[in-house]
Formats: C-alpha cells, sequence, structure tokens
C-alpha cells in the first residue's frame, strides 16, 4: 500500500467513525450489562460492541486522555486545538485543500499534522499513555460486560434468511 493510498484509507476510516456514532443512551444503558458466561462469550461481546458502538469509544478514550491532562491545563488546550485541526483540515472537508495557492496532498498534511500531534504531546507523553492505558481497560471492561442481545437485529446479514434455510435441513450434522 502507498503513502497516498494509506492516507485516504485513513481518512475514510476516519469518517465512517464519525458517521456510526450509536445514541449515548443505547451505549450507557445500565440495564443491559452482565457477567458473560464464558471467555468466549466475552471476546464475542467485545467484538460485537467494538464493532457497533467504535465511536462511542473512541469519544470516550479522548474524554479519558483530557481527564488525564486536568493538571496540565495549557497542553489540553493544545491538544483540543491539534484535534480540531485534525476534524477540520482533514476528515470534514471533501475537496483538497490550498495553501497560498498550491493544493497540498493528503499524505503531506497526514504528516503536518502527525508531527503537529508529537511536537503538542512530547511534554505530556506520560500522561496520555497512562490515561491510554486506563481507557482501554475501561473500554475492554464495557464491551465484555454489556450484552448484545439488543443489537443483534441490527447485524444483519447481507444475505438476508437465504443461507439459513435449507432444503435439506439442518447443517448440525455431516
Amino acid at each position: 500500500m502507498s503513502a497516498a493510498e494509506f492516507a485516504v484509507t485513513f481518512k475514510e476510516a476516519g469518517r465512517s467513525v464519525i458517521a456510526t456514532r450509536s445514541p449515548w443512551r443505547e451505549f450507557l444503558d445500565p440495564s443491559v450489562l452482565s457477567l458473560p458466561s464464558s471467555l468466549s462469550n466475552a471476546t464475542t461481546r467485545m467484538s460485537q460492541n467494538l464493532t457497533r458502538f467504535l465511536s462511542n469509544y473512541c469519544l470516550l478514550l479522548l474524554l479519558l486522555v483530557l481527564l488525564g491532562l486536568i493538571y496540565h491545563p495549557f497542553s489540553m488546550i493544545v491538544l483540543f486545538l491539534v484535534f480540531a485541526a485534525w476534524f477540520f483540515l482533514y476528515f470534514s472537508r471533501n475537496d483538497p485543500l490550498r495553501v497560498f495557492g498550491f493544493d497540498l496532498d493528503d499524505l503531506v498534511l497526514v504528516i503536518i499534522l502527525g508531527l503537529t500531534t508529537g511536537l503538542a504531546l512530547a511534554g505530556v507523553f506520560v500522561n496520555v499513555l497512562i490515561s491510554l492505558v486506563i481507557g482501554a481497560v475501561v473500554v475492554c471492561l464495557h464491551a465484555a460486560l454489556r450484552a448484545t442481545e439488543d443489537i443483534l437485529g441490527d447485524l444483519q446479514d447481507p444475505f438476508g434468511d437465504a443461507l439459513l434455510d435449507s432444503p435439506r435441513g439442518d447443517y448440525s450434522g455431516f
């Protein structure tokens, strides 16, 4: 994969994450929390919940990183500005970015924004890392504890019920 293809793929992934945010009421509903019956059930729940609530989990991680920077208000403001730059300069635009009459390639923009993000977080790297680890634990716990029976209807098979019904009957025995 070339660097330009990577930039386009990264941009499309970011847009799809933003577009697929589920309602917070559904995400935070305490009535659907329960212990998984097995490790297999927990991993299945995590897979389904991470797929369904990816945008919500990303926003939750961002919130936890911001809370981790609560004692560094200047870094918090800089981080907010960097994320706003990513959103407005990269994810939310459809046309090429023009700077001083020149079209700026997406790859160049990703490099500039990436370096800016790295420089902005250099002084608080440990705080951000700890916040990300805590956030990953919180996300994994929520994804494993949230039952998925209510979202199974939303995960439609693209072939409908055509593959479930067979003229030969059940495929459980060979």
